[in-house]
């Protein structure tokens, strides 16, 4: 969970937008968006965890 919050907050990940281009994310310097980031992934891995059980 700490390496991708990590990843996400300073940017560069590779990956491919909806039309297949190539993107890379960009790094997050806004208080509000990194609240808004963390608290999404917190809901991912609660929705993962409950998933799994």
């Amino acid at each position: 969970y700490q390496t991708i919050q990590e990843n996400m907050l300073k940017g560069g990940i590779s990956g491919r937008s909806a039309k297949g281009k190539r993107i890379h994310t960009r790094a997050i310097h806004n208080i509000d968006t990194d609240i808004k980031l963390n608290r999404a992934l917190w809901v991912m891995a609660e929705t993962l965890l409950e998933s799994l059980r």
